[in-house]
């Protein structure tokens, strides 16, 4: 069955060529940007640069391999997707349940992709995708934290001077149009005397969202007498 957007664009597209590896590779970083941008908005861990360099990588995987199908006669997909299912197992190493480098091993991995592609002598397809990775890795990260910045969800870590003024806490919060998504005990500090607090938000109020940066809010609550410390979780 013959692809209906192959049949429209031409049959170049559906062969092995510079342009039609431009051209999967621009889709791709489209169609990755997309969610990216999404799940950034709405900080989670995985945001745009994660998604660009995995869907970077899945394109160039699939390309290396057509080209080393086509040029070699050999299906080796078994073995660079048993290297993949490797490579993504990695991303998941983690501490305490919490995934962390995540941005620099899906960048580890879409490097040794293009390594992959570099010794097929794919020279051109190395060239073009170093360079959106390079891209990725140092002109995305402003764009992101602007991003992240102006979300409607941050996370807080709260110092306060007693667990009594948690309900004082919480109540401002709220009049000032936030919306306590979770809160967790720092369990770390129980037996420094302090109450700290892991707090997610969502900004609720139309004004705050149009006007106040999470570092406005954050300066604002620092104004609180019973608050020892607050800052934003990145």
């Amino acid at each position: 069955m013959k692809d209906p957007i192959t049949q429209l664009l031409g049959s170049w597209s559906c062969q092995l060529n510079v342009y039609s590896i431009l051209f999967r590779i621009i889709v791709s970083l489209v169609l990755s940007s997309i969610i990216g941008w999404e799940r950034a908005s709405k900080r989670h861990s995985a945001g745009l640069r994660t998604f660009i360099l995995i869907g970077l990588s899945s394109t160039l995987i699939m390309i290396v391999e057509q080209y080393l199908h086509s040029s070699y006669y050999f299906m080796c997909s078994s073995s660079i997707i048993a290297t993949a299912i490797i490579c993504v197992h990695s991303l998941l190493v983690s501490s305490r349940s919490q995934i962390k480098g995540l941005t620099t091993a899906c960048g580890m991995f879409a490097f040794s992709i293009l390594s992959l592609a570099l010794g097929a002598g794919m020279y051109t397809l190395t060239l073009i995708g170093f360079v959106i990775l390079l891209g990725s890795l140092s002109l995305f990260p402003a764009l992101e934290g602007y991003l992240k910045d102006r979300s409607n969800h941050f996370e807080i870590h709260l110092e306060l001077k007693s667990n009594k003024h948690l309900v004082n806490f919480v109540s401002t919060i709220r009049r000032l149009g936030l919306v306590i998504d979770d809160i967790e005990k720092n369990r770390a500090y129980s037996d420094s005397g302090l109450s700290v607090y892991s707090i997610a938000l969502s900004i609720e109020s139309e004004q705050l969202k149009k006007y106040k940066t999470h570092k406005e809010i954050i300066e604002a609550l620092k104004s609180l007498d019973y608050i020892l410390h607050i800052e934003e979780i990145h």
